[in-house]
């Protein structure tokens, strides 16, 4: 699928951070396609995928299913997205833990308490996340050392929501998941009304349709608000924590990817990963 495939609709400028926060249609999904629809070279988009933030909002709110984050990460990179693929054998069970993580060892170590029988990842792919989100091209041998270093793994955890987009791809045979999916069933009965539960919304926004279910059941059975729109969407918290925030009662933030934790600061509530609650 590809840009001409853009009906026009618009709906990813409901949920598009950068469109609230410029009213700038060049800078959004919709921009972009019909750019590339009459005529528009890559060098043209430059500023304007250079300006997206890859939550992945707006996959779940397109009509068409088109595969927005890897269309403009591709437009990045100058090259398609690699369809790197390795068969995957053996039973280990691996966390790659990623910058934010690796750089609290106290919270890092909560989190693999959690996770039963996992061990950390050597090797948690820092290098290829950031090539991800730059669309610089990630080397041949590079991506295969790494997926290497995965080849015993059945079930992989990843902190890192570009990456867990990319690694069900790349890992056929694997279970990959993210932090905040795995650890639902451990840290449900801590959660509370007054709560306000922030969604990773990279990773939950390219599962959204299997995910959402479990998620409406959080918010069911402890009360807690979370950072969903009307269309059960994950907003993204990177400019828009405040808005987000706009007119709640919240009395604890947590958390599921602790790189979102600074930008609640301004709010005066404990923020908490969600590793501390059990």
């Amino acid at each position: 699928m590809s840009h001409h495939d853009c009906s026009g609709c618009g709906l990813c400028l409901l949920v598009c951070p950068v469109w609230h926060g410029t009213r700038d249609v060049r800078l959004t999904p919709k921009g972009r396609a019909r750019a590339i629809q009459h005529g528009a070279k890559r060098e043209d988009l430059a500023a304007s995928t250079a300006g997206c933030t890859l939550c992945g909002a707006c996959e779940p709110a397109c009509p068409e299913e088109l595969p927005l984050v890897d269309m403009v990460m591709e437009l990045r990179s100058g090259s398609p997205f690699p369809e790197a693929e390795v068969r995957i054998q053996g039973k280990k069970k691996l966390l790659l833990a990623g910058r934010a993580l690796r750089a609290e060892p106290d919270r890092l170590a909560r989190t693999l308490a959690l996770l039963e029988g996992y061990e950390l990842a050597a090797d948690d792919g820092a290098d290829i996340v950031e090539a991800l989100e730059a669309g610089t091209t990630i080397a041949d041998e590079r991506l295969a050392a790494f997926l290497a270093s995965l080849a015993l793994a059945r079930q992989v955890v990843v902190a890192e929501g570009l990456l867990l987009r990319a690694l069900r791809r790349w890992l056929a045979d694997a279970s990959v998941r993210g932090i905040g999916e795995t650890l639902l069933p451990a840290i449900s009965a801590k959660l509370r009304a007054g709560d306000f539960y922030v969604i990773a919304s990279q990773a939950f926004n390219c599962d959204q349709p299997r995910l959402i279910g479990r998620y409406d059941w959080l918010r069911a059975t402890s009360g807690c608000e979370m950072n969903l729109d009307l269309q059960r969407i994950a907003m993204p918290v990177a400019g828009q924590a405040r808005w987000i925030l706009e007119g709640r009662r919240v009395e604890r933030i947590v958390v599921e990817d602790l790189a979102e934790r600074a930008a609640f600061d301004f709010a005066g509530k404990p923020v908490l990963h969600l590793a501390e609650l059990a």
